[in-house]
This record gives structure tokens, C-alpha cells and sequence, in this order.
């Protein structure tokens, strides 16, 4: 995974909206657009990205596909992001 495609996947407000529904619990993609303004071939193409990124996956489940958060996904980000923080040295704005 490319970290700057992981960044760039949680850019769009939609696909943000969409990981923090499916942080909720998996779901489907008629699930997911009932909670969004746009259409549901939207919602599979910003689905796409987050795949594609590894921030979430998706299981079979007879004709449907159901997807949840890829916490090994985010682990990549959060250790990524972790080595921007010294416990010794947190500056803050103005310091």
C-alpha cells in the first residue's frame, strides 16, 4: 500500500463518511447509500478507492458484497503517523 493513496482515499468527505459508518459494522452498498446524497454506483466507485487504498475490504455474501474497515490497513497508518510523535518533544503552534 502507498501511503499517499491511503491520505488521498480519506481526502473526499464521502468516502470519510463511509469509513466512519462502516467503523460502526459492516455493511453493504445499498446499506451505505441510504446514508448518503449521492447515488449508489457513486458509493461503489468511492468503495473502489478505499479497496484499492486498504482501508477496507469485502466479503461475498451470496449476490451481495459486504464490506467492513481493514484495521490492518489503518494499522500501516497509524504507525506511519506515529513516527511524527516524540514522547520526549511535542511541540505545539507558537512553541
Amino acid at each position: 500500500m502507498v501511503f499517499s493513496d491511503a491520505f488521498v482515499a480519506i481526502a473526499d468527505p464521502n468516502r470519510r463518511h463511509l469509513l466512519e459508518e462502516l467503523r460502526r459494522g459492516p455493511k453493504t452498498v445499498n446499506e451505505l447509500a441510504a446514508g448518503l446524497p449521492v447515488s449508489r454506483p457513486a458509493v461503489s466507485q468511492h468503495l473502489k478507492v478505499l479497496l484499492d487504498a486498504g482501508l477496507v475490504h469485502a466479503r461475498p455474501q451470496g449476490t451481495r458484497r459486504v464490506y467492513a474497515v481493514s484495521n490492518a490497513g489503518f494499522l500501516k497508518l497509524n504507525i506511519w503517523l506515529d513516527q511524527f510523535w516524540d514522547a520526549e518533544e511535542v511541540s505545539t503552534p507558537g512553541s
